[in-house]
């Protein structure tokens, strides 16, 4: 009879805890290397032997003192006591920080197991580690592993299973002083009565001595809560926790002396990268550089394809218009399906280029880096460039980009990112970019994508500004973030990622841009005889409601109606243009918008679709984040009013210039 064994995979930031979770279960988990890639936990499983191994994989922490949302979740999952063995993934060429967090764990009195991650890039370092001694000096056992190589992962499973079997509980690593040591023993006098789960009393009690945990969230019992409170009276938490870090790395020390030797330090291909990319004054420009060449490649490399796929889908519809019967069939099918998709997959092969360098940028290490140099610029507005990442992931899908925001420590920090995330131009949004662009600026396309996607950090940059000046109120924390190093990006995970995030494009296409279109259609086709598309259909009818208010901005009544369809997804406007215009393929799309529209319109459009109201996954995701109904309708509004005035300013100042 299978036994299953749950297993928690925990480590610091960018340790490849992910990578790892991947080679143990068979999954595809998005990675990055950069700290803040898993900001919730994610469960697969892994048979091995006789017994089915429950992974979980945990965001990462630095330690088990919870300072944001995603550290919360691995703190109170590891403590919750539903884990039967804890496997933290170290990073073999930084042990010294890593073990600070072995530390804890250990006094837990959980079993713990040691995976010792990256042990290909110290050897080839020079470093020097008795795996076995130090898992003698840590009481844990160790194992070397490499995720990314696949190597060590069977000795890892064997061991995980070992120390599920053996009976009791490994050993405290770290002596805390004699003071602090016979307070630990009265408090835990009112702890052993009132303690449900398997945890060491010794451990809760450090928690509360250090103060990571109140009385009331350890003991219910009245007269408990009474007696640890009279016990810490007069205990000076700042003091305590500057001893608990000092007595953790003498621990630490003392295990690494006689089994750990550091290779030689010489300057490293990291090192002299980073001497060019995060320089002072070539940092940005080298950052805008390359957003700037991704956008370039996306167009060029993407144009064949996206003829291709044009064509077949002109050609599907026009085959189903002329062959399908009733006539009503033939129109949803043709004008309706078909078409409204089809606009939509012509820019598949744009998402699949632009996804597959922003993985590269990814894998390598950079956003790192783009974090790391925007930070003097983001501390000027009360943030810091932890608040970066969550808006360079925004380039991809605004939905874990604001999810990315539990990362910041500081609630008012986490809320303006939160906010101001969705205007870092989605990829939902570049079909629209891509039509327009190629309508009316034909030789600068890529440029002018590029300018959209700058004015999209610009405004979210400056939004911040405003909100920390007057409705978040108050100072960002200070940004600690570690430079991961340079790697060379493998092929087969680059191109996984662009597929998997191809993939979810492709599912959107079926499920919301296909609802989208039917329902266009339908307004464009109802009443029944009246012209498709035309001002007497129900789209029409619409429309015209809604004309007077996009009228200053360039925008006609098509257009109007696509906006409104585009708070399901910014890609049902694409689908939306070409079921209203009634064309039979891009080129025609093409010429009907060109007429229909001016260059200077058409730049205040790709503004405000870059700024108003997020799409409804979006919007969803704002509420879940904050708990609020309150910041969800403030961000509608305010995007709405952004998106309205910032689009009014372009038309008329390039209607001018042009």
């Amino acid at each position: 009879m299978e036994k299953r064994i749950r297993v928690a995979l925990i480590g610091n930031p960018n340790v490849g805890k992910t990578s790892l979770f991947n080679v143990l279960t068979g999954s595809r988990q998005h990675v990055g290397n950069w700290p803040g890639v898993t900001i919730e936990k994610k469960t697969g499983t892994r048979p091995h032997q006789e017994h089915v191994l429950e992974i979980t994989d945990l965001p990462g922490t630095y330690s088990l003192a919870t300072r944001s949302p995603d550290e919360a979740v691995a703190n109170d999952f590891i403590t919750a006591g539903e884990v039967d063995v804890i496997v933290q993934v170290v990073d073999s060429t930084n042990l010294e920080r890593n073990l600070y967090l072995t530390t804890q764990l250990l006094d837990m009195g959980r079993k713990v197991v040691l995976a010792l991650n990256m042990s290909d890039m110290s050897d080839a370092r020079g470093d020097v580690l008795d795996t076995k001694k130090l898992a003698e000096a840590l009481g844990a056992p160790a194992v070397r592993v490499s995720a990314t190589e696949k190597q060590g992962i069977e000795d890892l499973l064997d061991t995980i299973v070992r120390t599920h079997s053996r009976g009791g509980a490994p050993r405290s690593l770290v002596n805390m002083g004699k003071e602090i040591e016979g307070l630990a023993v009265e408090i835990q006098t009112h702890l052993l009565s009132d303690r449900p789960d398997q945890n060491s009393p010794r451990w809760a009690s450090l928690r509360l001595i250090e103060g990571i945990a109140e009385p009331g969230d350890v003991v219910k019992d009245p007269g408990s809560l009474k007696g640890i409170e009279a016990a810490l009276e007069g205990v000076d938490r700042e003091e305590m926790e500057m001893t608990f870090v000092d007595k953790r790395y003498e621990a630490i020390g003392s295990a690494l002396s006689g089994v750990y030797v550091r290779g030689s330090e010489k300057r490293s291909l990291s090192d002299t990268l980073d001497r060019v990319v995060t320089n002072k004054y070539l940092g940005i420009p080298i950052f805008l550089a390359l957003v700037w060449g991704m956008f370039e490649l996306t167009f060029t490399v993407a144009a064949p394809f996206a003829t291709i796929i044009d064509a077949f889908f002109a050609a599907a519809a026009q085959f189903v218009a002329t062959s399908a019967q009733p006539e009503w069939l033939a129109s949803l099918l043709g004008d309706g399906v078909i078409s409204g998709v089809g606009f939509v997959l012509v820019f598949l092969p744009n998402i699949l280029v632009m996804f597959f360098l922003i993985a590269l940028l990814e894998a390598s290490g950079y956003l790192a880096r783009a974090a790391f140099i925007m930070d003097k610029l983001m501390s000027r507005i009360g943030l810091h460039g932890k608040s970066f990442i969550p808006m360079l992931l925004g380039l991809g899908c605004n939905v874990p980009a604001i999810m990315a925001a539990r990362t910041i420590e500081d609630e008012k920090s986490r809320v303006i990112t939160i906010l101001t995330a969705p205007y870092i131009s989605c990829s939902a949004r570049l079909p629209v970019y891509v039509l327009l662009a190629g309508i009316f600026f034909p030789h600068h396309a890529g440029t002018v994508v590029f300018g959209i996607y700058l004015l999209g950090i610009v405004v979210a940059i400056l939004s911040a500004l405003l909100f920390r000046k007057t409705v978040l109120k108050g100072e960002g924390s200070p940004f600690i973030m570690e430079l991961p190093p340079y790697r060379l990006p493998r092929l087969r995970d680059t191109v996984g990622q662009m597929w998997d995030r191809g993939y979810m494009y492709l599912k959107k296409a079926g499920t919301f841009i296909l609802l989208g279109a039917v329902i266009v259609w339908a307004l464009a086709s109802f009443p029944w005889g009246v012209e498709y598309g035309s001002e007497a259909s129900y789209a029409g009818a619409l429309g015209h409601i809604l004309e007077p208010i996009v009228a200053p901005l360039g925008f006609d009544w098509r257009i109007a109606v696509a906006l409104v369809f585009g708070f399901l997804a910014k890609e049902v406007v694409v689908a939306s243009l070409g079921v209203l215009f009634a064309a039979e393929d891009e080129d025609a799309l093409t010429e009907a918008i060109g007429d229909s529209m001016t260059a200077p319109a058409a730049l205040g459009l790709m503004s405000f679709v870059l700024l108003y109201t997020p799409c409804l996954a979006a919007l969803a995701t704002i509420w879940k984040e904050t708990r609020s109904v309150r910041w969800t309708a403030f961000s509608v509004a305010y995007s709405l009013v952004l998106a309205y005035v910032v689009s009014f300013v372009i038309f008329r100042v390039f209607t001018l210039i042009l």
